[in-house]
């Protein structure tokens, strides 16, 4: 053992008392791999299925393959990994009107650096109804500039109006964010367990 695996063995010790690993540290954190891919498969594409009956797609993607564009998103592949990954007549525009008719906004996606307005102030324009040219008209700006962010804009506010509730469910389906917020909220309430055990221990009658 040398030094420095000694040092870790001797704060492992003075943190928990015991020289041995319990089946409840032992346990893996989980992943992606432990879950039902078919399943996963098949509530992508019920979720892909219902936001297109309720709110109509901007592409000719079949529901598979918008299912592939929200698998993407969360594997952190850009628009164009995506769209070379569906098929070769698939471009990366395409992949990000896909991926925007899903409400899977990314934060570069509302990074305005190709004019001269704040990428707030047009959503807040175009939450109140105004057309692309209204936008256009009052921010300044070229028209297929604020027509490209008002294409997000629209994804926020749509998402935001139910909750962002799809978004949310495809990244509870797609990530380890479930795990990732239940071993949160354990850490939590072990963290709460010793601070209240502690405070009885000091207490003096």
């Amino acid at each position: 053992m040398d030094e420095k695996t000694s040092a870790l063995r001797d704060i492992f010790l003075d943190a928990t008392g015991s020289e041995t690993v319990t089946e409840r540290q032992a346990d893996a954190r989980g992943s992606l791999a432990d879950r039902d891919e078919a399943a996963v498969d098949e509530r992508l594409r019920e979720l892909v299925a219902a936001m297109r009956e309720r709110y109509g797609f901007s592409t000719d993607l079949d529901d598979a393959a918008y299912a592939r564009v929200a698998r993407g998103r969360f594997d952190d592949e850009d628009d164009a990994a995506i769209a070379a990954a569906i098929a070769d007549s698939v471009d990366a525009e395409t992949v990000r009107d896909a991926r925007l008719d899903l409400h899977l906004v990314r934060e570069s996606d509302r990074v305005v650096d190709d004019a001269p307005f704040a990428y707030d102030d047009l959503k807040r324009l175009t939450a109140a109804g105004r057309s692309i040219v209204e936008c256009a008209e009052e921010l300044d700006a070229d028209v297929d500039a604020v027509a490209r962010h008002a294409s997000v804009a629209r994804a926020d506010l749509t998402s935001t109006r139910t909750n962002d509730r799809f978004r949310d469910e495809f990244r509870a389906l797609l990530t380890d964010a479930e795990i990732e917020e239940s071993h949160a909220a354990s850490a939590r309430e072990d963290g709460l367990r010793e601070a209240t055990e502690d405070i009885e221990t000091d207490v003096s009658l």
